[in-house]
């Protein structure tokens, strides 16, 4: 199926917003609901293999968001920003399931994205369906119900915090649908009061799972890349307001970008033996 679409896979997929894509002979791989996707980067969009829903993938990817537009928002008067819009024009922000990216995020806690990714997939092999050489991404009663042994995923400290969140989920008692149609501040509110999602976990779920461009997740690399481009230091509530007030209708957007410039960095200094800075 061919999905034409101003998007570039290797900077939307590979940028930590989502945590079950991996690229193999220079296509991704990745899970949507029940099915293993893959896709291949095409000048005027991709081919995607593994499903017939056009709908759910181009939703998926935000097809409705005009990135000529959004770029050119967050970057009028900052030349900075201007430069890494420049640089990946097709970097789109995703829609994840709001189970899936809740329940992944809180895993997010103190990990970075090697970490992240290998407890969920430990999570979704010992409580997903099988999908042949992938897993499905457990529903909250497959999970809370003991269909596996949450021990075997070695989450330390945070599995006490995913069982409580699967079974509140399965309960009814946090039910992510009903925050879909919240403003942005009651929903971070409501995400709040899972225990173990704090500040920067509530506003990555609201932007990746919600879609509220307001969010401006800050986390050590946007803290110090906001100290060092625009001297903005202080707590974690200054700098994401500061992000908010300066990047307008898209802080989303202008953070992911940031962030992704971070990625670009570290894998240069890497492959030249160098320590990032």
């Amino acid at each position: 199926m061919r999905i034409e679409l101003s998007v570039d896979l290797d900077a939307t997929l590979g940028c930590g917003q989502a945590h079950r894509w991996l690229k193999k002979n220079g296509r991704w791989e990745g899970v949507l609901g029940d099915e293993i996707v893959t896709l291949s980067q095409r000048e005027d969009g991709f081919e995607c293999e593994g499903t017939s829903d056009k709908e759910a993938v181009l939703s998926y990817f935000r097809a409705e968001d005009d990135l000529d537009e959004i770029y050119a928002d967050i970057s009028e008067t900052d030349g900075y920003m201007a430069r890494l819009a420049e640089a990946v024009p097709g970097l789109r922000l995703l829609r994840q399931d709001p189970w899936e990216c809740t329940a992944t995020y809180l895993l997010a806690v103190n990990a970075n994205v090697k970490r992240i990714g290998s407890m969920v997939e430990a999570v979704c092999e010992e409580f997903g369906k099988n999908l042949g050489r992938r897993f499905s991404f457990p529903e909250p009663e497959e999970i809370d119900e003991g269909c596996g042994d949450i021990c075997r995923c070695r989450l330390g400290y945070r599995e006490g915090r995913f069982m409580k969140l699967a079974n509140s989920v399965r309960t009814g008692e946090h039910d992510p649908l009903s925050l879909t149609n919240l403003d942005y501040q009651s929903c971070r509110d409501k995400l709040m009061e899972v225990d173990g999602i704090g500040p920067k976990v509530a506003d990555c779920i609201s932007l990746f799972a919600y879609g509220h461009m307001e969010s401006f997740p800050v986390d050590a690399r946007i803290s110090r890349l906001m100290r060092d481009i625009y001297g903005v230091t202080g707590s974690y509530s200054k700098v994401a307001e500061e992000g908010r007030r300066r990047f307008g209708k898209y802080p989303g957007y202008a953070q992911e970008l940031l962030y992704h410039s971070t990625v670009i960095s570290t894998s240069q200094a890497q492959a030249g033996g160098l320590h990032p800075v």
